[in-house]
C-alpha cells in the first residue's frame, strides 16, 4: 500500500506522543513493504527551540516531505495540515491517515477526491487548557469533520472511545500505542550534569502543558521533607506561561531540577535510575511516557484517571485526580516503604512489555487500511 501520515510535527521526533506513534508506524510497515510518506511541518522545533531541525528526505526508509507552516501557536497545526491534504489529493497514496484532532479539519479535502482517510484521536484536545477559544472551536471542527468523512476512526483509550459513541453516536476503533524494549544505562551523564544518582530522585518526564499536573507534583514535593530530589524533565509546549508559573513555585527549593527537553542517553539515565516516577495528569490521550516508565521497571505513582489505570491495573501506585493531599500522602509511603517500591519495579517492566507491542499496533492498524480498501 502507498500510505500518508500527516498531523505530526516531525519525525523523527519525541516532541510529543503524536510524533512517537507516527515514527514506530511509519517505520515499521516499511519494513513489511509498504511506501510510506510523512509530511513533516517547517518550522522549529517546539519542546527545544535552542535545537536545529534538520529537514531530511528520508528517515529509514519513509519519505519526508516538509509543508508550508505558519510557525505560530494556533496556526502551525491548521497552516501544514492544510498544505499537507492538498499534497495528499495530488499523491498516489491509498490510504491518507490523519493524527490528532486539530489536523482532522482539512481531512475532507483528500476525502472529496477520493482518498480513503483514516482518523486516529490521540486524545480529546479541545480540552487541553492552553488553547484559546479559536483553538478549541478549530479542535473541535477537527474532530467533527473525522466523525463525519473519516472511514474509520482509532482511538486510544475506552474513554475516548465512549466519549465519541455518546456524543456522535460513531462507532471507533481501540487501537493501544505500544512501547520499545528499554535501553537500561548506569548514572553517568546524570551524574555529571545534576548530581543525581540511582534512586535519589522523583522524576516526572513528558510535556510541561498544565493539564500533565506538574504543578500538582511541585505542592506535594514542597510540603514534605526529604533527601530525594524531584526532577522535571521536558520541554514547554507553547506553554511559556505555564512553565514560568512552575519555576516560581520551585524558586526556594534548591532540590527541584528542571532538566528542559532530553533525548538519547541522558533521557535512558534518567528512566532507568528514577526511585519512583510519577504522572499527576488531569488528561491524556494514552500515556507513552507511562509505558516508557514502566518498561524501565520504574514505580509508578499517577493520578486515578481512567486512561492511567487502564495501563497500570495493579502495578503501580494511584491518587485521586487534583487531590494534592492524596498525592503527598502516597509520594511520603512510598519514600517511607523501600521494599514497596521494589516490588512494583519488579513487577512493571514485563508486564507493561507483554500488555503493549507495537508489531501488534501496525498489525491491527495495517488491517483496518485492507478493509476500507477491500484487499
Amino acid at each position: 500500500m502507498n500510505i500518508v501520515m500527516l498531523g505530526q510535527k516531525r519525525i523523527p521526533s519525541r516532541e510529543g506522543g503524536v510524533e512517537i506513534v507516527v515514527e514506530e508506524l511509519s517505520t515499521r510497515m516499511v519494513k513489511l513493504g509498504h511506501s510510506v510518506t510523512c509530511y513533516n511541518r517547517k518550522g522549529k522545533h517546539v519542546m527545544n527551540k535552542e535545537l536545529e531541525i534538520k529537514e531530511l528526505n528520508e528517515y529509514k526508509g519513509v519519505r519526508l516531505c516538509t509543508v508550508p507552516t505558519i510557525d505560530r501557536k494556533g496556526f502551525a497545526a491548521l497552516t501544514s495540515s492544510l498544505f499537507g491534504s492538498l499534497k495528499a489529493v495530488f499523491s498516489n497514496a491509498d490510504i491518507v491517515h490523519f493524527h490528532a484532532e486539530g489536523p482532522c479539519a482539512t481531512l475532507w479535502i483528500p476525502k472529496m477526491f477520493g482518498k480513503k482517510c483514516i482518523a486516529t484521536i490521540h486524545g480529546l484536545d479541545h480540552q487541553r487548557a492552553k488553547w484559546g477559544k479559536f483553538g478549541k472551536a478549530y479542535i473541535l471542527m477537527g474532530e467533527k469533520c473525522a466523525v463525519k468523512h473519516a472511514e474509520e476512526i482509532i482511538v486510544l483509550s475506552k474513554n475516548v472511545q465512549d466519549y465519541f459513541e455518546r456524543v456522535y453516536n460513531r462507532k471507533t476503533i481501540f487501537i493501544p500505542n505500544g512501547v520499545n524494549p528499554p535501553v537500561i544505562r548506569e548514572a553517568k551523564i546524570i551524574k555529571d550534569k545534576y548530581f543525581l544518582n540511582k534512586d535519589d530522585y522523583i522524576l516526572f518526564l513528558g510535556r510541561i502543558v498544565p493539564e500533565k499536573g506538574v504543578h500538582y507534583l511541585i505542592e506535594a514535593y514542597n510540603r514534605m521533607d526529604t533527601t530525594k530530589k524531584l526532577v522535571i524533565a521536558g520541554g514547554s509546549s507553547d506553554t511559556d506561561d505555564y512553565m514560568h508559573e512552575l519555576k516560581e513555585l520551585t524558586k526556594h527549593n534548591k532540590n527541584i531540577i528542571f532538566t528542559g527537553f532530553v533525548q538519547g542517553e541522558e533521557f535512558d539515565e534518567l528512566y532507568s535510575n528514577a526511585y519512583i516516577y510519577s504522572l499527576p495528569s488531569d488528561l491524556e490521550g494514552m500515556p507513552l511516557s507511562l509505558l516508557e516508565a514502566m518498561s524501565y521497571g520504574n514505580c509508578c505513582l499517577v493520578s486515578n484517571i481512567e486512561e492511567c489505570t487502564s495501563v497500570v491495573e495493579d502495578k503501580a501506585v494511584t491518587f485521586k485526580k487534583g487531590d494534592v493531599d492524596d498525592l503527598e500522602n502516597k509520594l511520603l509511603n512510598l519514600l517511607q516503604n523501600e521494599d514497596l517500591v521494589n516490588k512494583y519495579k519488579s513487577e512493571s517492566k514485563d508486564f507493561i512489555c507483554n500488555k503493549y507491542s507495537w508489531d501488534d499496533v501496525v498489525k491491527k492498524t495495517l488491517d483496518l487500511y485492507k478493509s476500507c480498501l477491500n484487499v
